[in-house]
């Protein structure tokens, strides 16, 4: 690393300068830091995601009739961790190619849930059955006969997400989609997560409160503070220089911190010793029969539990969920790209990234996890912290978790964690996600009463709606049980509802395009600047330059060189269209439309670019 004009270059050609603003991201998409850094950026978003990750296998043993069966609980959760890293970097090299951590999805809790509730798999005690004289194996193949069902209904529910995707369904349907639906689907995305932040604050406020002390000190109070640290280079070899420390690493360093008071605490039992008191869970030995029960290696495989089973009713309810994720998902490729100063994602990454998330899900029930696999929104919301979206940094952070999976003890001390500390993360990046929905609305006129009714519309129906139907579980009634399930899941998603009620208002209500925002939006997806990340970043590494010699190509969904839905839409007009645009790709736009003739430097390489 160098030091030149008061900024820091390292070989790989991130800079950091001592006066960028905070807004500003450090490390961008394209940017490659140190090996030694990724690896500390990657691990600080693997802990971010470790909450969401552990509830589910949790949840899931007790759904299947396993809840006293800690080996079965250790187990799902080493598939779960190894599925998160193999997820990850399916979609951060092949699928969106954005900084974004895919994890277990908590959707298909509920179709899980009312699956389970049938008489036909509740457990051996609730059917009646004497348990005293069942034998180890038929308890063995009672919860693996469960899992196996949840299985095949995920996987065929996945396949649907892979076709959605692979057939450019979903790209078509961005030329609907504006400011009025982004900001309803982004904003709810993070305060629906308000619930779950509060269950793990709940354990102890105190604790909660401190971690994200720390975070807003560290990221916004003395995030310009450089620490004099070791370093390497081919140039230099080992020698000293200063890192941001505060700014790019202060979950990380919160966590660490707020950990060690825990474990003080702990070993003086000022902290409850009694675990029906609800702020044992702050404790550092609250899991610790986790470790114990965990494998040193263990390495998922397909069928392990038996070739999986499908059903009408357990299918439709996962599709459901599914179509849900899918909405959240779109939401969130727009968040991450938005927090990380970029363009959004073209059609086909969008229509990429759908299709690697079903895949990674068809995977996922390959080899037992027993939970399909999303976008992370918490997350996302740590690039707004952090001002790292680096992709190499999330490959790192999928390969940490697929680690943790193999490696069954190391993945179990992450679970470790007191759950406060994991709530006062979640609280921020939650907002974070939230705000940046928020921000969306730049882009349409604010003094419209047309726009205000349907962001108001949006918002409180899409809160509202949960939150009733959460306190009245059977409220829909239509006679049939698969459909009440499909609406129960679709209606209990507040993304989905405030998303779908703005797209819908905002198409059919009268308004013109400078009201709506789109003018402002669409000039937003054609236009870069010095912040925003590069269309190369979208595109497929390696055999993108084949593709586009190819020119049947164009008309894969998936291929980067598919631009239809932003023909139609998002295109100038034809009388503003410069001569020599080649349609066949959307970079080539951006760059047709560049008229300055600039010097750039990637990843080393000094490139000539109009």
């Amino acid at each position: 690393m160098k030091e030149e004009n008061g900024d820091l270059e390292d070989r790989s050609g991130v800079i950091v300068e001592e006066t960028k603003s905070r807004e500003d991201v450090f490390i961008k998409v394209e940017d490659v830091p140190e090996p030694h850094m990724c690896f500390m950026f990657g691990l600080q978003q693997a802990l971010m995601c470790i909450g969401s990750t552990l509830s589910i296998p949790f949840i899931l043993a007790n759904l299947i009739c396993a809840k006293d069966r800690s080996d079965v609980t250790a187990e799902l959760l080493s598939i779960s961790m190894f599925m998160c890293g193999v997820a990850t970097l399916l979609q951060t090299t092949f699928g969106v190619r954005l900084g974004i951590v895919q994890g277990g999805s908590h959707t298909f809790i509920p179709p899980i849930v009312a699956m389970m509730s049938l008489s036909r798999w509740k457990c051996p005690e609730q059917s009646g059955s004497n348990t005293g004289n069942a034998t180890e194996e038929f308890l063995d193949e009672s919860w693996k006969e469960r899992l196996r069902e949840i299985q095949g209904n995920m996987m065929l529910a996945s396949l649907t997400q892979v076709i959605l995707g692979c057939t450019g369904l979903m790209g078509f349907f961005l030329k609907f989609i504006g400011p009025l639906t982004i900001a309803p689907t982004i904003s709810l995305i993070g305060l629906s997560l308000t619930g779950v932040a509060t269950i793990f604050n709940e354990a102890h406020w105190g604790i909660s409160i401190l971690t994200l002390a720390l975070v807003v000190i560290f990221s916004q109070f003395i995030f310009w503070i450089q620490i004099p640290l070791p370093a390497f280079s081919l140039k230099q070899k080992c020698h000293v220089t200063k890192y941001p420390i505060f700014q790019l690493l202060p979950v990380m360093l919160s966590i660490c911190i707020s950990w060690l008071l825990c474990f003080i605490l702990t070993q003086t039992d000022v902290l409850p010793t009694n675990s029906t008191e609800i702020a044992y869970k702050a404790r550092t030995d609250y899991r610790h029969g986790v470790v114990d029960t965990a494998p040193w290696f263990y390495f998922p495989y397909p069928f392990k539990f038996g070739v999986p089973t499908v059903s009408a009713g357990g299918f439709v309810g996962m599709l459901a969920a599914t179509l849900s994720s899918i909405i959240e998902s779109v939401g969130d490729y727009f968040a991450c790209a938005k927090i990380s100063k970029g363009t959004p994602p073209p059609p086909h990454a969008v229509n990429r990234g759908i299709a690697m998330e079903g895949f990674s899900s068809i995977i996922s029930g390959l080899v037992g996890a027993g939970n399909a696999t999303t976008s992370y929104s918490g997350n996302i919301g740590a690039i707004g912290i952090t001002k790292v979206a680096s992709r190499r940094v999330f490959q790192y952070t999928g390969f940490i978790l697929l680690v943790c999976g193999i490696l069954g003890k190391f993945g179990a001390v992450l679970t470790l964690i007191p759950d406060p500390i994991i709530g006062g993360i979640l609280t921020i990046v939650f907002g974070f996600v939230a705000a940046a929905g928020i921000s969306t609305l730049q882009y349409i006129d604010m003094s419209s009463t047309r726009n205000l009714c349907i962001l108001a519309v949006s918002l409180i129906v899409g809160l509202m709606v949960p939150q009733w139907l959460e306190k009245n579980p059977g409220a829909i009634n239509t006679g049939s049980a698969d459909l009440d399930q499909v609406l129960s899941v679709l209606l209990s998603t507040a993304m989905f509802v405030g998303g779908v009620l703005g797209l819908i208002l905002d198409n059919t209500i009268p308004g013109t395009e400078d009201e709506r925002g789109i003018k402002r939006w669409r000039e937003h997806l054609v236009t870069t600047d010095k912040s925003s990340i590069s269309e190369v970043s979208y595109e497929l590494p390696f055999v993108t330059t084949y593709i586009r010699k190819l020119v049947c190509c164009s008309y894969f969904p998936i291929s980067p060189t598919f631009n239809k839905e932003i023909n139609c839409s998002c295109r100038r007009k034809s009388t503003d269209k410069i001569e020599g645009v080649d349609n066949s790709g959307f970079n080539n736009g951006i760059e047709k439309i560049e008229v300055k003739q600039t010097t750039i430097q990637v990843n080393g390489v000094t490139q000539t670019k109009l």
